[in-house]
Formats: structure tokens, sequence, C-alpha cells
């Protein structure tokens, strides 16, 4: 008898003994870890705060731990090194154990002494200010980035769109002296029935009858097809003249556009028009420039193309693309590489163009194949083609697209989410 009463006090005792504090369950995982303010040497990440049974918050800065007072909904990481890439990751505590680590966040600090803009044959390619100049290391990731990968660039990877064998495979460029006047070449529009006339900067234009265009093969040569384009700066004035289908003809070119840009200053072509890209913006300073890549460093974003546009554009294009589908990329979108994608297996040129998709990022500028960047061709270039294209692939994954901004559209899109 006396077995069984200490048996049912013992039984009481645990019924009507209080859970210890330390039994409380782990607290939620914080969300929509992001970067809010970046320097040279400091990043600020802030974070949703979903619990209300933490005690305290941990931030994981690479592999150092700090702990922060509950509640807390942000951090500032200061007296970091300038030009590199940092890691975060966040979770929530309590006193019995801590909720999953967010998902890793990369952000590369800045440069505290960037480089000027792009200077070719003597011209500024356009003021630091311009978009195609701009850092967009501490830029915000947009809402929808996910989105717009997963239709666009998702299962793709990077290719570089030249040659370093075939003098045809790129988009040529040719320098023009300043003393060739500007009446030289006549320019009639209506290749082959596509007439943009009314979107372009009329001729005459100084560009001379031998100039390469995208496709030739030897100087003076007419390509069959393609998008047939001729790009000439103009020394000493810095002015770019840009052709779109151009084939030759006595005293210049019939051409479907012609644009024409005033390096000294940034210009946005009117509302609606093309140019000789079918975003409207400028094709020299986006192109990779084997000279440049050489030195180490390219200091401006790089014109690339995928499958489908959005009937939509944003600054600094002025063109609708062509599908009324809201998960597709509007022209003139920038994208970056992660800051947390692995540079080590690149060297030289291949090492220069991996750094400017993660400080300056890509332009979308034209349909064509997803991820082609464009560049021009050279001999030099065997190598970074070999490491990119075939040895050390950039998958389109690895990219993020930097908030977009006010959207251009002339047709009701709905939520941005499904296939391009």
């Amino acid at each position: 008898m006396r077995h069984a009463v200490s048996l049912l006090t013992a039984c009481l005792a645990l019924t009507l003994t209080p859970t210890a504090p330390g039994a409380a369950a782990a607290p939620v995982r914080p969300a929509a870890l992001r970067a809010v303010a970046v320097t040279a040497s400091s990043i600020t990440v802030a974070w949703a705060e979903r619990t209300r049974t933490e005690t305290r918050y941990e931030v994981r800065v690479g592999a150092r731990t700090v702990r922060l007072a509950r509640n807390a909904t942000r951090y500032r990481a200061s007296r970091l090194r300038p030009d590199t890439a940092y890691t975060f990751r966040v979770r929530a505590c309590n006193r019995a154990s801590c909720s999953r680590w967010t998902a890793p966040l990369a952000r590369l600090t800045l440069d505290p002494a960037p480089g000027p803009p792009p200077v070719i044959d003597g011209c500024q390619i356009l003021p630091a200010t311009s978009a195609w100049n701009r850092d967009v290391r501490a830029a915000p990731l947009d809402a929808r980035s996910a989105v717009y990968v997963g239709a666009s660039l998702a299962g793709h990877r990077v290719h570089l769109d030249f040659g370093s064998t075939e003098r045809f495979y790129g988009i040529p460029w040719t320098s023009v002296a300043s003393s060739l006047p500007v009446t030289h070449a006549t320019i009639l529009y209506g290749t082959d029935g596509a007439d943009y006339s009314d979107e372009s900067d009329p001729g005459p234009m100084p560009i001379p009858h031998d100039a390469p265009i995208e496709g030739w093969d030897g100087p003076g040569a007419d390509p069959d097809g393609g998008d047939r384009h001729v790009i000439a700066l103009h020394r000493g004035a810095c002015r770019l003249y840009e052709l779109y289908n151009a084939v030759r003809r006595p005293g210049g070119y019939r051409v479907s556009s012609s644009a024409v840009w005033d390096l000294a200053r940034n210009q946005r072509r009117p509302a609606g028009w093309t140019s000789a890209d079918a975003a409207g913006l400028p094709i020299l300073p986006g192109l990779l420039r084997y000279d440049e890549a050489s030195t180490g460093e390219i200091r401006h974003a790089i014109r690339f193309t995928v499958s489908r546009a959005q009937r939509a554009y944003i600054a600094p294009a002025s063109h609708l693309g062509t599908q009324q589908r809201p998960a597709c990329l509007p022209y003139g979108a920038r994208l970056r590489l992660r800051a947390s994608f692995d540079e080590r297996p690149y060297r030289g040129a291949a090492l220069a163009i991996v750094r400017a998709l993660k400080r300056y990022g890509m332009l979308f500028a034209d349909q064509g194949s997803p991820i082609y960047l464009s560049g021009t061709s050279d001999p030099r270039w065997a190598g970074a083609i070999e490491a990119i294209n075939q040895d050390h692939p950039i998958p389109g994954d690895a990219f993020e697209v930097v908030r977009l901004g006010a959207i251009t559209r002339d047709w009701p899109a709905g939520p941005v989410r499904g296939t391009c």
C-alpha cells in the first residue's frame, strides 16, 4: 500500500511541476535578409522578425558570430576590407535552442578609389554617372529577381559571343580619324524592307566605306544576313555612330536604323525609339574588348542577350520588347553575378570578366541566345573563351536582378510569375 501511495505522489508531482524555461520551442527563423547600406568599410544588413520567443539574435559574418539583443532587426559590420566579399547569416535564439540560419547573403564592399570611366582612342566612353559605368555592388536586389532569373536564365550558362580565330565572329567597330568629314557617307533606309527611319538619327555620317560590318569576312565585305551592325567612333569629336542591318551602297550605306551618341554626356533615345540595338541602347559601351580586359579591370557593364524580351523597358533603355509576359526581362534590366560566386578558377582576362559581372553587371540590350555576352574578336581571347565557355561555366542561376525601378509598358501586366 505504501508503494502505491508513493507512486501516486510521484505522478502528481510530475503532473504539477511547471515546464522549465529552457524547454521552450526554438524561435522561428528570420526572413528577408538583405543589405541596406554598403560602403568601402562597412555593410549593414537587415531582416524581418518572425518570432516573439527569442532572447537574442546571432549574426554570422564569415566565420565570426556576433550576438545581438532580442528584437534586433539590423546589424552593421564595420572595419571591413574594401573591395572584398563578405557572407552574412542570421538566426534567432532563446535559452533552449536556436532557429535555422537564414540562407547566406553575400555582398562586396565598395572600392574607395574607383577608376575613371573607360577611354577608347582618347574618348571617355560616357560620363562616370552613366548607367553603363555605374558600380552596382551596393544596389538593392529586385523583389522579383528569382522569378526573372528562373524564367530567362536558369538552365543556361554564360557564353562569350565572340571569337579568337574567326575575325568575323563578334561585333567589330572602327576608329575614325577626326579629319574624316561628317558628310562622308550618306545613309538610306529600308534594308530588307525594315525601315525605322522615324526612330533614327539621319545621316550623313563620318563612316568609311570599308568599315567592318558585323558578320564580315574581310575589308569591304558584306555579310549575307544577321544584325549587320556598323560601329564608328569619330575621334576628336568623340561621337559614336551606330547602324543596324547595314548594306554598302555607292556613297554610303542602306540601313534599317541609325543612331548617334555624344559620348561626353548621358543621353537616352526618345521614348519608344530603338537604336542599332533593339533596346535603344548604344552598343560600343557594353562590348568586351581584349585590350581592356588584359589590364585586369573592366569598368563598365556588359551587353548581353536572352531569348525573349518583355514588351517593356526601363531606363536607360527606350524601346519595347515583344512578349506580353511579366516574367520576361524588360529591356534595360541589369543583372549582376552574385558576390559569393567563386572567382578562384579564373585567371587573366576571364577573371576580369567575372569581376566586372559582379561590380558593374550586364545590361539586357537585345533578343538573342540566352546569356550571350557581346565583344570584339581577338586572337588573344582564346584562354578566356576556353575558361568561361568550356572549363568553368557560369550558370544562369548565379545571377540576380538589380532593382529595376519604373517599368514602361503599353499593356496591362499582371503579377510577375510564370514563365517567359
